[in-house]
């Protein structure tokens, strides 16, 4: 009775690989849309999850277990009567139609695409329900006068679903899941497109007049090391992006690995260390450090001591990495700390790290409680991941400006 319609179930709109299709162009035309000043200075990750939030796809679920039956009276043409039936060419009949709904949560519109996408969706039979009005419908002639055949024509129709239905499910979740990966490739993509074209425009040699004041960034160079190591769109502000030195991911791990190394054992050797200060703890911990960086054009100590917990690296003037100790007195304590220490921070991408030592017994609960604490922060953005069971990392942002993210590392250290 479907042939046809656009409404059919797997056939009406064509492939789910097209819809898809749509939905990747729509998220390259916004970042492409997206000026300038905006692509160099907005958060990749925050604008990445507000495109992944916007464009995440939500799968339409079928709830067959919730069918439920009407029927009504049609004139049923005698070219559609079986061919036993003794009826005349041209001539129409009255039948009873028995529908069968069934309800349909999330999009279902999607039910309409046929699934598969690099595959060819072969077998599985063919099903003649409809998606309408947010359920899926199946309208069967009663020509026998038989509840069994009618039913049974019901069952067959959701057993030749079931398939595709499970297909069209898994093109989604792929989809959805791939939407971060490759939505914050794009980003940067373009950003990298825009810092290539000031730095050819700069090596013209002759002033520019640009529409907006932007220029290329810089990462810190690898160290010759002594031994080998549903959101709201993010706003920016007016300004212009300014090159900002970044500490590399693998040195910032490296850092943070050594500084484990060195709480771990203070740990194993509790007869060392356990009348010790924070400055002295401090301390030991600058000295692993400072013989395995150096930075090339700074002279002097790699990490620099200001104030009396702080650990910095430095690069040029600009800090690029700091730590603060500090003993555990408490969650207002350890979320001062995390005050304190983002009050240090003014470039982007600055990498840090919360170093708490902890006197306390019970270093477990401690734990549990730096998990559910540190949400609170008024400058929390996302957790990232766990390194190790006592090593927390975090995106938080600067105060004043959500963009201006920093990478921070959460590690504590039972001591005695």
């Amino acid at each position: 009775m479907y042939r046809n319609s656009p409404n059919r179930i797997f056939s009406g709109k064509g492939s789910i690989s097209e819809y898809f299709r749509t939905k990747v162009q729509g998220i390259q035309s916004e970042i492409n849309s997206a000026s300038e000043n905006y692509i160099l200075n907005v958060s990749e990750e925050q604008f990445a999850q507000y495109l992944v939030d916007e464009n995440t796809i939500e799968e339409p679920i079928i709830h067959f277990d919730d069918v439920y039956a009407d029927h009504y009276e049609k004139e049923i043409s005698a070219e559609d009567f079986p061919q036993t039936f003794h009826v005349y060419s041209g001539e129409r009949y009255k039948r009873k139609v028995i529908q069968f709904f069934v309800p349909i949560t999330g999009n279902s519109e999607l039910l309409k695409y046929m699934p598969g996408i690099n595959t060819i969706t072969l077998g599985g039979g063919i099903t003649s329900f409809e998606v309408e009005h947010g359920k899926l419908k199946l309208e069967v002639i009663d020509f026998y006068d038989n509840p069994q055949k009618i039913r049974q024509n019901y069952d067959d129709n959701v057993k030749h679903t079931h398939d595709k239905y499970s297909l069209l499910k898994k093109n989604i979740e792929e989809f959805n899941n791939s939407l971060y990966t490759w939505i914050i490739g794009e980003i940067r993509k373009r950003k990298n497109e825009f810092l290539a074209k000031n730095e050819f425009m700069s090596s013209l040699g002759v002033p520019l007049k640009k529409k907006e004041n932007t220029t290329e960034t810089f990462a810190v160079p690898k160290p010759p090391l002594r031994t080998k190591i549903k959101v709201d769109k993010p706003e920016v502000k007016s300004s212009g992006f300014k090159p900002e030195p970044t500490l590399t991911i693998e040195i910032y791990n490296q850092i943070l690995k050594l500084i484990n190394d060195v709480g771990k054992n203070f740990e194993r050797l509790p007869s060392v260390y356990k009348d010790k200060g924070e400055e002295d703890l401090r301390d030991h911990i600058i000295m692993i450090l400072d013989p395995n960086f150096e930075n090339g054009s700074v002279t002097g100590e790699t990490f620099n001591k200001t104030g009396k917990t702080d650990i910095q690296l430095r690069y040029d003037s600009s800090v690029v990495f700091i730590a603060e100790c500090k003993f555990w007195t408490g969650e207002k304590g350890f979320l001062a700390t995390i005050d304190q220490l983002l009050k240090y921070l003014t470039w982007r991408d600055t990498k840090a790290s919360v170093i708490m030592f902890v006197r306390q017994k019970d270093f477990t609960s401690i734990l549990s409680k730096v998990e559910i604490v540190t949400k609170t922060h008024s400058n929390y953005i996302a957790f990232v991941n766990k390194s190790d069971e006592n090593w927390f990392n975090y995106r938080f942002h600067l105060n004043g400006d959500k963009n201006r993210e920093v990478k921070m590392a959460i590690q504590l250290f039972h001591i005695p």
